[in-house]
This record gives C-alpha cells, sequence and structure tokens, in this order.
C-alpha cells in the first residue's frame, strides 16, 4: 500500500499508547448552479478553479463531474479551528462562484439535474475513472461529506473502524440530504447511499482483526490487479490510505454550516469515547455487517422519522432516541473536547430535522408533485439559501 514519506516517517515515530491527536479535516463537495435555470452548471469553460485555487490553494480542486467543487479544511487541531475554516472556504467559493454568474449549493443530489447532461472534467485521472467504471461513473452525480479524524495508532485505527461501524447509521440519520434524484421525490431521505453503493468496494466495511490483517488484504488487491493502491476503497469508514486519519464517509453533506460542523464533532467525540474504553482495557461489541446494514437501510430510507434496531437489546427503537443515548455515551468526551457549543447543534436537527427534511417541506409548500417543476426550482432555491447562511 503506498504511502507517503511524511504519513511513513510519522507512523514509525508514532507510539500506541500514546493518545490519537483528534485533529478535524472536512472535506465537501458542493453543486455549481446556475442563477437563472438552478439547473446545474458546468465549471469547465469559467475562471472558478483558478481564481479558487489564487486564494484557496490546496483547499479548492474540481471533481469527476465539471458541475462540482471539492474544498478541504487544513488539519485542524480542534473543532472551533475548523469551524472557522469551512466558514471561510464557503464564504470564499461563494464570492467567486458570484463574480463568475454562478452560485454554489450544498446537498447530496440535485433535485432535478441530469447526469446525462453533465460534461466530465477533462483531467486523465477522471478520464480513466470513466473508462474503468463506464456507466457507474458516469451517472455518480452525487456529492458528499468526509471527515478526517486524526488517529495516529494504525492498530488503534482499526479497531476503531471495526466498533464505530455501529453508529454510521446514526450518523447518516443526522445528515441527509438527498431525497430528490432526477426531477423526482424517491421516498428516500439519502438517496446518494443508494447511488454510490454501485460503486465497488463501497458500503459498509468488514471488521479486520489487526492492521496487519487490513494490510495483507489491501496488498492481495493491489497484487492481483483490482486496485492501484488503497485510495480505491470506498468505504463508509476507513483507515485513510496516507494520511494517519481515521476517515468518515457515510454522511450526505449539509447544507447548513453548524449541522456539518455538529456531526464532525459528535465524529470526533465518538473516536475518543473509543480510546477512552480501550485505556480502560474495554471495547464496543462488534457486531455483523448485517446487523449494521439494516440499520444502513432505515437510515437511508427514513432519516430521523424512522426506527434504528438496537441490537443489543434485539428491538426497534426511534432513531432520535438511539442518537440521544449516543450523546449521553460520549458526554464526557464532549465536555474534554470543548465541543458542547458545536454538539448543541444536533439537539436542533433532533427537534427539526435534516436538510432532507426541510427540502421535503419546501416542495410540498410550493405544491409538490402537482406542480413539481416549480417545487423543484424552490428547493434548489431554498439549499442556496441554507448553504450561505454562515
Amino acid at each position: 500500500m503506498k504511502a507517503t514519506d511524511a504519513f511513513a516517517a510519522h507512523i514509525k515515530a508514532s507510539n500506541p499508547s500514546d493518545p490519537p491527536s483528534l485533529t478535524v479535516g472536512i472535506e465537501e463537495e458542493y453543486m455549481v448552479l446556475d442563477p437563472q435555470t438552478f439547473d446545474l452548471r458546468s465549471h469547465i469553460d469559467m475562471e472558478l478553479i483558478s481564481k479558487g485555487r489564487t486564494v484557496l490553494h490546496e483547499h479548492v480542486k474540481p471533481e469527476m463531474h465539471g458541475s462540482m467543487l471539492e474544498i478541504g479544511t487544513g488539519v485542524c487541531r480542534n473543532i472551533q479551528e475548523a469551524h472557522f475554516e469551512l466558514v471561510k472556504i464557503r464564504s470564499i467559493i461563494a464570492h467567486i462562484a458570484k463574480q463568475n454568474g454562478l452560485l454554489i449549493g450544498a446537498a447530496s443530489t440535485h433535485p432535478f439535474a441530469r447526469w446525462q447532461d453533465q460534461p466530465i472534467y477533462p483531467d486523465e485521472h477522471y478520464q480513466n475513472v470513466v473508462r474503468d467504471m463506464q456507466l457507474l461513473a458516469r451517472s455518480l452525480l452525487i456529492f458528499g461529506m468526509h471527515v478526517h479524524i486524526g488517529v495516529e495508532d494504525r492498530d488503534f485505527a482499526i479497531d476503531c473502524m471495526n466498533t464505530v461501524r455501529y453508529m454510521l447509521p446514526h450518523l447518516l440519520t443526522l445528515t441527509t440530504s438527498s431525497p430528490f434524484w432526477a426531477g423526482r421525490n424517491t421516498g428516500l431521505k439519502s438517496y446518494r447511499s443508494v447511488v454510490f453503493e454501485d460503486f465497488p468496494r463501497t458500503g459498509l466495511p468488514e471488521s479486520f482483526p489487526s492492521w496487519a490483517a487490513f494490510e495483507r488484504f489491501v496488498q492481495r488487491l493491489v497484487n492481483t490487479g483490482c486496485i492501484p493502491d488503497g485510495s480505491k476503497i470506498w468505504w463508509d469508514v476507513r483507515p485513510h490510505y496516507s494520511f494517519p486519519t481515521l476517515e468518515f464517509r457515510v454522511s450526505d453533506i449539509c447544507t447548513r454550516v453548524d449541522e456539518a460542523v455538529a456531526v464532525a464533532a459528535l465524529m470526533q467525540a465518538i473516536v475518543a469515547w473509543m480510546w477512552d474504553l480501550r485505556k480502560k482495557n474495554m471495547t464496543f461489541r462488534i457486531y455483523r455487517r448485517d446487523f449494521i446494514a439494516e440499520n444502513k437501510w432505515r437510515a437511508l430510507r427514513y432519516g430521523l422519522d424512522g426506527k434504528l434496531i438496537d441490537f443489543g437489546k434485539e428491538e426497534e427503537v426511534p432513531a432520535r432516541q438511539l442518537i440521544r443515548e449516543l450523546l449521553w455515551l460520549v458526554d464526557e468526551q464532549i465536555e474534554e473536547l470543548g465541543s458542547r457549543e458545536e454538539i448543541e447543534v444536533i439537539y436542533r436537527i433532533l427537534e427539526y430535522g435534516t436538510s432532507a427534511d426541510r427540502q421535503l417541506r419546501v416542495y410540498q409548500q410550493h405544491g409538490g408533485d402537482a406542480n413539481r417543476e416549480a417545487a423543484l426550482r424552490a428547493v434548489v432555491d431554498h439549499l442556496v439559501q441554507e448553504t450561505k447562511m454562515l
């Protein structure tokens, strides 16, 4: 498995008894929109990328579809620093987009855009992806949020991945933002989750007994020509292939910046909790992937309005109740990390719903299926307004 020299040196120098740094990094993928039609609009012929890089340098880059932008914060020492960086990046990108006659929106699917109409960014890497994945790549018109939590000890990263898999459906319910696809109300809260799992090596990972076992798994895929390196493993949570982080990839992108930060803070607190359990020679139970998949289906279908299964008690429990229980479990870590104010936003999500819930309310308020075209445009306008609420 490939790794940068800096990463290799960092891992070599790390001590398994040292606590994880718990640094935070957030990546987001934004829709680039036409202000007249509210449809997606390619920025390939625009100055959006060059101007963005002039100000934000490596923190902004194109994605496979020409109507998508990817941004990333730096390595942030705490959640407050991540919040500051994310607000700054969103503000700068929105300003540059406006200068170029464009808008920016944050949601995991566009309510009515067609993937067939989207040009692929003219980059050799993306052309290779399309050549390899064919129609799957072209139809991957989805937008995500990835959160990196600093975990330097690789064995702990694997242990943590094994256990936090159980909480991934809970996290997904808090971030759902993709109820529409190609002009239709899908009836799901996270249609993005369904689209992405058409790709290989996605979804929930299996558990691994050690970092060495995970390395052997990756190396076997490399040796047999399945993948060039670990970057082509796109699980809902994974030890990053070149950074000393545990990367959470299960989330839809949050439309509101404070909700994105709140979810990242919860992820950080969960990892801190797992470390504290480890120090006490304890751990969280590792559940079968099949059981967790049942909860993920419920999360992407019903979001916060559904029930998840408490497999310890073997009973259905309202999703909101289980998330409140999770917040209680990590309360000590939230206090130690100083993220109480950021986490409070999650209680607002539990009360008023996620971006998907708000989109569906706007859709119905503007006529719903009986007035579909106008209602979907109203949803996009709503997304634009919420994305710039900084």
